[in-house]
């Protein structure tokens, strides 16, 4: 019986070599890493503002089997990066971060404390060399080495919220 879901390949389209999907756990698979210049919690910058403002070079690599999804990015391109923050705790419900008074609740923050620790972040991209799978970007808030779980784009036109109506 099959999968009334999975349909077959539209004109133009691949599938990617099903030895280099290897799904384990929940289905996720690591693409490739973050490379930057952040080797430490305590020195990673708290947020993309943080890390802009400190102007060190950041770099997506994005492995060898995942190479043929990049045509269509390019220079000047906004992406999401989701990043598995693999060195975060798991086990905090609430959370008393620097910045706050008090505890607050996990999903109240972005902390890379959580139970499934998915990052989220934004990045223009730089410069792209595609064969080599590595897109230079301007800044990001993880440490180097950080599993790279999917690159998704950003668009102005949906991702931007619309202003809340008056009344």
């Amino acid at each position: 019986m099959s999968d009334p879901s999975f349909r077959a390949p539209r004109p133009g389209e691949k599938r990617f070599d099903r030895e280099a999907v290897a799904y384990d756990d929940a289905g996720l698979v690591f693409i490739g890493r973050i490379r930057s210049s952040w080797v430490s919690r305590a020195g990673c910058p708290k947020n993309r503002r943080a890390a802009l403002e400190a102007g060190q070079p950041a770099a997506v690599e994005v492995d060898a089997p995942w190479r043929e999804a990049l045509p269509g990015l390019e220079a000047g391109a906004w992406i999401f990066c989701l990043t598995w923050l693999d060195r975060a705790q798991r086990d905090l419900a609430l959370q008393v971060p620097r910045h706050a008074d008090g505890p607050r609740g996990t999903f109240t923050l972005r902390s890379p404390v959580r139970p499934n620790p998915i990052g989220l972040h934004l990045a223009r991209i730089v410069g792209i060399d595609q064969t080599s799978g590595r897109l230079e970007i301007d800044a990001i808030d993880v440490l180097d080495g950080t599993p790279l779980l999917d690159i998704k784009p950003y668009f102005a036109t949906v991702d931007s919220p619309s202003p809340e109506p008056a009344g």
